[in-house]
């Protein structure tokens, strides 16, 4: 037997008794497999238990929260203010995912906006690079809208504004929150909020500064007048015909007998104003005190403004608006009394 052979064989054997040997683990295989797969399965379980009880949004996740972060908070507060606000399950994972993403002392205050319901690791990201979500609400305060109506219009328009605190701080501010359209944040401060629409007074107001000047009187009086312009007539030529109406009856010492005056003391218009109504112990009610009401009564806008201070002269004293808005004017009381006649049927 030559050389070649005698390691064919050798080769042959070998090959031989490694095929006996994997023959047992054959028949072992298929149990293996079923420990495997059990495991793989048990640890799928757990995941998603885990996954379901820790790391899902809770199931009572609020629509549309928005969550305030005061600076200077610390992450064990952030924490449990989430967990109170029901926007995570686990304080201990949030706190996990923060310090993992940025840091224990990486949290951004801000406004945070959820849309819809957030796994804790997207809340963790979103809180260490200040991603809050949030796009500016552009809301739209009327000509004439008193400092109740836009704490009420903001409370419908932006969320988590808190109408309390800004009627608090806006006592005594009425007639200087200039009616505009702005861009609020949700969750804005209503500080910053009267701020703005203060500084837009301001500005605006200023561009009448010359026309103020002249007509001499002091402006809380000229924006008390506007404010009453504001809600008696709609555009400006009648505005500036009343107001010189407004003006002449103060120089004669005749009460102003503005209607307008009602709805922000008890909230009727002039059509549902009864003789009890006019006797109103207020000293906003104009049939019963002289001179101008002690305030504004509305913010009014910029051409109210300037027909206080550019007043038209006439021989009027006495005006109606008909059913259609249509403004008729009177030298006399008899001629008023006509107007009423005709043009109301009283």
């Amino acid at each position: 037997m030559g050389l070649r052979d005698f390691l064919s064989q050798l080769t042959a054997r070998a090959r031989f008794e490694h095929v006996n040997d994997l023959g047992p683990s054959w028949v072992r295989k298929p149990r293996v497999r079923k420990r495997f797969f059990a495991l793989g399965v048990g640890a799928v379980v757990a995941l998603f238990v885990f996954y379901a009880s820790v790391i899902a949004s809770p199931a009572d996740f609020p629509a549309t929260a928005l969550v305030k972060i005061h600076k200077g908070a610390t992450l064990g507060e952030v924490a449990e203010h989430f967990k109170a606000e029901h926007l995570i399950r686990s304080e201990l994972v949030l706190k996990f995912a923060v310090v993992l993403f940025g840091g224990p002392r990486s949290v951004v205050a801000g406004s945070y906006f959820f849309p819809d319901p957030q796994h804790v690791l997207t809340i963790g990201k979103r809180l260490t690079v200040g991603d809050f979500e949030i796009e500016p609400a552009r809301i739209t305060i009327p000509e004439g809208a008193n400092t109740r109506e836009v704490a009420l219009i903001l409370e419908e328009r932006l969320l988590g504004f808190d109408a309390a605190a800004f009627s608090k701080l806006a006592e005594g501010k009425e007639g200087y929150l200039f009616p505009d359209t702005y861009f609020f944040i949700p969750g804005e401060e209503p500080e910053a909020i009267l701020e703005r629409m203060e500084g837009n007074f301001t500005r605006r107001v200023a561009t009448l500064q010359k026309e103020i000047a002249v007509f001499g009187e002091p402006l809380p009086e000229v924006l008390t007048m506007a404010s009453l312009l504001e809600e008696e007539a709609s555009n400006l030529e009648d505005r500036r015909i009343i107001a010189g109406i407004l003006w002449g009856r103060i120089a004669r010492g005749m009460p102003l007998q503005v209607d307008a005056v009602f709805p922000y003391i008890i909230g009727k218009n002039s059509l549902k104003l009864t003789r009890e109504d006019l006797r109103t112990d207020s000293p906003y009610n104009t049939y019963i005190n002289k001179g101008l009401p002690p305030g504004p009564i509305t913010n009014p806008g910029l051409d109210s403004i300037l027909a206080a201070v550019t007043p038209v002269k006439s021989q009027y004293v006495y005006y109606l608006s008909d059913l259609e808005g249509n403004f008729h004017y009177s030298a006399t009381y008899d001629e008023h009394l006509q107007a009423k006649a005709k043009y109301l049927g009283s």
